[in-house]
Formats: C-alpha cells, structure tokens, sequence
C-alpha cells in the first residue's frame, strides 16, 4: 500500500535526480511492478513526477523517472514572470492568456473569438474537448459555472469516470459554485472510486487541460473593463494549444497551485456550518 513515508522517499529521491523504475523499486524494497504502479500514482495525484519511456516497445526499454514541479525546472525567464502573474491574480480579468498563446510556434495554436460563451466550433466545444481525454482532466475554473454552459457535462464526465480518466478542479468553493462542486464530486459515488478531485484556489485562468495533447484557454473580455467605444459587446476569445512544451509547462503551474489549494470537502463542511438567518412571519425585525 503507498503511504506517506514512500511517497516522500520516492519524491525526494528523483527530485535529487531522475531516476529508473529498478532503482526506486531497490529504495522502497519493493519489486519493478509495484514501484511502478506507485510512480503511476503519485503522478497522477500530485503532478510532482513525471516517466518517459525511452527505446519502448524493445526489450531494451528503460523508463526514467524525473521531478516534474516548478520548483525544480520553472522554465524561461517569460515563464516565470508568466507564473508571478497567475500565482498572483484572483480573478480572470488579472491575466490575459494572450500573454501565453503569443509565444505558441503558430503551427501549434489556434484562437477563435466569439460573443457567446457557448461554442458551437468543434475544436472548442467543451463536450467534444472531454470526450478526447484519454488519461486526466486538469481544469482550472472560477466557480465551476461550465458545468451548467456546455450540454451534458455531468454525464460526460461520469462516463470518462468509468473509463479511469482522472479530474482534477481548481476552483472557489464557496456559496456560488457549492451545488456544481457538489454535483461533480457525486461522480465519485457512482463510479465506485475517487476519479474527481477538487480543491478550493482562487486563479485567473480558465482552461482545461486534456491529457499531454491539448490545451484549451478562455479570455473573457467585458464592456465594464474598457472605454464607451472600446468594446460594445462581453466578448469571448478560445485559445487552443497543441504545443507539448506549452502544455507541460500549463501542467506545472496546474499542480504548484494544486499542491497549495484547500480540499473541497473542508470547504465544504465549512459551509455547512454557516447558519442560514431567518425571521418569523408577521415578526418586525428591530431598527
């Protein structure tokens, strides 16, 4: 069974330097296949550690395990910048997304602009973006209002549920968002497992991750935020990233705020004691 204590032997020892599936299986006195299985799940819990597989499908395979947080490989100087600015932001209007897709090679990007919220182009269609994952679902949300914009949201997710694709929500748990935080995590009772995970952060981006392979970001433009004659119409800009470094690094970002975020479930027994005041019929209230 993976404990604590064999998680932070395993991490502390590829954050030290990459490491191979054998020599983690020696540390933790366990065989390859169980080192293996707990590399696969610390992975996918927390995003710290990442595996490449290098000759696969040979049987000279080797797959190495190397440390995969921020804290060890931020990346470029425009990146880190980049990570202040989110880290940093509340809302969605404290960052522009544009800031990242500009510097997407132009074949790997793509930005579609439109006044509704809701799109009716397939390549950002919320539906037809789940359907594809494969493996993990990374969202980062506001108040997890898309689950009531795109058709079927709930459904689709149980059904990746079932299929082992794990989802992981950044969100603000609160008094807003506490019926879809509620609904979403019900999936896990249904499905027979903890495939959904979601945690209370206050960020800017508003983005879904699918897999390794894809990026989706939404930049919400208001009237309120420019001059009179500057934007008539609440504005709505899609940004698709099909860029592995741009992913990986969005990956990175998505597990530093995770690894610092609130599970819902205190969040949520928070609120439920938070007493609802009420006044008798026919009672004046006192001045």
């Amino acid at each position: 069974m993976l404990d604590r204590v064999t998680i932070i032997k395993i991490t502390d020892a590829v954050r030290a330097r990459p490491r191979t599936i054998q020599e983690l299986a020696v540390l933790i006195d366990k065989n390859w296949r169980t080192a293996d299985r707990y590399v696969g799940q610390i992975t996918s819990q927390t995003g710290q550690i990442a595996t490449r597989t290098f000759r696969g499908g040979t049987r000279g395979a080797l797959k190495i395990v190397y440390w995969n947080a921020l804290e060890g490989a931020r990346g470029s100087a425009y990146q880190e910048q980049l990570l202040a600015k989110i880290t940093a932001g509340r809302r969605k209007e404290d960052f522009s997304p544009f800031d990242i897709y500009q510097f997407v090679p132009e074949n790997r990007r793509k930005a579609f602009l439109q006044q509704t919220e809701v799109s009716t182009h397939p390549e950002i269609r919320y539906d037809t973006l789940l359907k594809n994952a494969q493996h993990q679902l990374l969202f980062f949300s506001g108040n997890m209002s898309w689950i009531e914009i795109g058709p079927n949201m709930i459904r689709i997710l149980e059904q990746l549920a079932k299929k082992r694709v794990r989802i992981k929500v950044l969100t603000r748990v609160d008094i807003t968002s506490r019926k879809n935080t509620e609904a979403t995590l019900a999936i896990n009772q249904r499905v027979g497992w903890d495939a959904v995970e979601v945690r209370h952060a206050e960020h800017p981006l508003r983005a879904i991750i699918v897999d390794d392979t894809l990026a989706s970001i939404k930049e919400v433009l208001s009237p309120q935020q420019y001059r009179a004659s500057e934007l008539k119409k609440k504005t709505f800009i899609f940004y698709r990233i099909s860029d592995p470094e741009w992913i990986n690094w969005l990956q990175k970002v998505f597990w530093h705020i995770f690894s610092q975020s609130v599970d819902a479930s205190t969040r949520l027994a928070a609120l439920d004691s938070v007493s609802e005041l009420t006044f008798e019929k026919g009672r004046k209230r006192k001045k």
